[in-house]
């Protein structure tokens, strides 16, 4: 395993993440100079990713009818679970939204917050989509000066505008409209995050971006951002 690990690191150097490089990537990512996905997408991905498989595994281990139907939150619920990895949809939203990296550690913030707050939430595959796009979007209205229309953000994510509306009012009022973060908020996050790199992540993020660059080698990719792929969540 060691020497697998060794190998492909020496072949594609350029794709380790650090905790440093991580963080300077929020601090200084520049639209100009950088055409990649910013750092923060993979470790994102990573982290949520984890949270499922564990969540998967305690809905296995807990006797059913735990959480009653009324205790359940089922307004990010798909009908049916959308065949595209967490780490493409993020990649996606990058792309035609062009959200800095800054937007998505809110988002993060936010996710949190409201599995706090709605202890009976759990994320998994049927509702982690529309609840990254609902996030990323007001993430967006919270930390940028200029953004899309909610319509914009409901073609990117595969949603109507009615869906993507809902969703927003859903979730402020199921957050408690509790959505300033200040600082030292940021800041502890931002270090969550480089944790997850340094410590339990790092070669599960290592290997997300190699599988990234696989995907996109393979791909022709459209640059002039004119015209969005329909999907359909």
């Amino acid at each position: 395993m060691e020497s697998s690990s060794s190998s492909s690191s020496s072949s594609s150097s350029s794709l380790t993440i650090s905790p440093r490089k991580l963080r300077t990537d929020l601090y200084s990512y520049s639209y100009e100079q950088d055409s990649n996905s910013p750092l923060v997408i993979s470790v994102l991905a990573s982290l949520i990713e984890r949270t499922m498989a564990r969540n998967e595994r305690n809905a296995k281990n807990s006797p059913r009818g735990t959480l009653s139907r009324n205790q359940r939150i089922v307004v990010f619920d798909c009908r049916e679970t959308p065949d595209m990895t967490i780490q493409s949809y993020l990649e996606r939203i990058f792309r035609y939204t062009r959200a800095g990296p800054s937007v998505y550690v809110v988002a993060y913030v936010y996710i949190d917050r409201f599995c706090q707050i709605n202890p009976g939430f759990r994320i998994n595959a049927s509702n982690v989509h529309r609840l990254l796009i609902t996030t990323i979007m007001i993430a967006s209205k919270y930390v940028e000066d200029m953004n899309y229309r909610n319509s914009y953000y409901a073609r990117v994510g595969g949603l109507t505008t009615n869906e993507m509306n809902k969703l927003e009012v859903d979730f402020l009022f199921l957050m408690g409209f509790k959505l300033h973060v200040n600082v030292s908020v940021f800041e502890s996050y931002c270090s969550h995050l480089e944790r997850e790199v340094s410590i339990g992540g790092g070669y599960q993020i290592e290997r997300t971006l190699r599988c990234a660059e696989e995907i996109k080698s393979k791909q022709i990719v459209d640059r002039r951002y004119n015209r969005i792929t329909r999907v359909t969540l």
